[in-house]
């Protein structure tokens, strides 16, 4: 298993990219499974099904299966949010994991920049950006620079600079 982020301001299309990337790895013969960061309580279980009951009865985890597919929902209950490294730990295994978010994470990143955001570039504060994903020209680089509508390449970068999991788990790779 190798994993590599997508970094980049909010507004800036890393999920529109994550969407067009997955089918081109896909097509490529990988197995492709996606980590994303949420800053701000989310839900996916609803109010009035039972598994929503069981949860807010107090159960720490349900486990919704059924023949098309299964979700685990794991309340914290006041613990601590789990790492990074905690998530990719848990997760089935694939050929590669997209991570979206988790900007300051010391995994190798993408960073996906759209100019009308009015951001700043990420790359020249975080070492662990081996790219950028842009829909402007940015001469001034010294990364590698593709268009963000170059999913092609785009992909070819995501597979060679993803790191192996075992790397990225590591002590050293969680510092």
């Amino acid at each position: 298993m190798r994993v590599i982020g997508l970094a980049g301001w909010s507004g800036s299309g890393k999920t529109t990219l994550l969407t067009k990337l997955i089918p081109c790895l896909v097509a490529r013969g990988l197995a492709v499974s996606t980590l994303k960061h949420a800053h701000h309580g989310f839900d996916v279980d609803q109010p009035g099904k039972d598994s929503h009951s069981h949860r807010m009865a107090g159960a720490t985890e349900v486990l919704i299966g059924s023949a098309t597919r299964f979700a685990l929902v794991h309340e914290l209950r006041g613990a601590a949010e789990p790492t990074l490294h905690d998530l990719l730990a848990r997760m089935s295994p694939v050929d590669l994991v997209v991570v979206e978010g988790y900007k300051a994470a010391p995994i190798p990143k993408l960073e996906v920049h759209r100019a009308a955001v009015g951001k700043p570039l990420l790359h020249p504060d975080d070492d662990c950006i081996v790219a950028v994903a842009s829909d402007a020209p940015l001469p001034k680089v010294e990364l590698p620079v593709v268009s963000l509508d170059d999913i092609e390449t785009i992909a070819d970068i995501v597979t060679v600079e993803s790191a192996p999991l075992a790397d990225v788990l590591s002590p050293q790779g969680a510092a």
